[in-house]
């Protein structure tokens, strides 16, 4: 099953915003059942975040990239790199690249965290995608995955003024 993406938008095909706001609180409510199955450990959700976000980037970032790839200043960063670092789950190094820069690094046990982390909550979606919804049901998820990424990476917008 595919989704046919050469289809045009035809003009005046505005989402209206009761739409936008179902589909928002729908997905909020899916974020807080999945933080919900998380195994229980004493890092907070931002600092798995953070945790995560330097395991998605190939085990090494700078704390700028992290910074922007959460949509806070480093200053508010460093506290979650403090707890990850003291708890052995990362490692802050020169960039050899780049000596006036760092680079944050995963350790094995703060990989072997994400792992057990994603893993449970993964498990349980699919257990309850299996046990809850119907085959058409799925497949439409499995179709609409690529479609929320693309929202999810699409550009910021100005901020609407009210």
């Amino acid at each position: 099953m595919s989704i046919d993406n050469t289809a045009i938008k035809p003009a005046g095909a505005e989402v209206s915003p009761p739409h936008a706001t179902e589909l928002r609180e729908a997905m909020l409510a899916l974020t807080r059942r999945l933080r919900r199955q998380r195994p229980r450990h004493y890092l907070t959700p931002s600092q798995m975040q953070v945790l995560g976000d330097v395991e998605r980037s190939g085990g090494s970032s700078a704390p700028v990239d992290l910074a922007a790839m959460q949509g806070v200043r480093i200053q508010s960063l460093t506290s979650n790199l403090n707890a990850l670092e003291a708890e052995g789950f990362i490692t802050r190094s020169p960039d050899p690249g780049d000596r006036r820069r760092l680079l944050i690094r995963i350790t094995d046990s703060g990989t072997e965290l994400v792992a057990a982390d994603r893993e449970q909550r993964d498990s349980w979606l699919a257990d309850a995608m299996s046990e809850e919804l119907t085959q058409l049901e799925r497949d439409v998820l499995h179709l609409a995955a690529p479609i929320l990424w693309k929202l999810a990476r699409s550009p910021e917008p100005l901020v609407r003024q009210p």
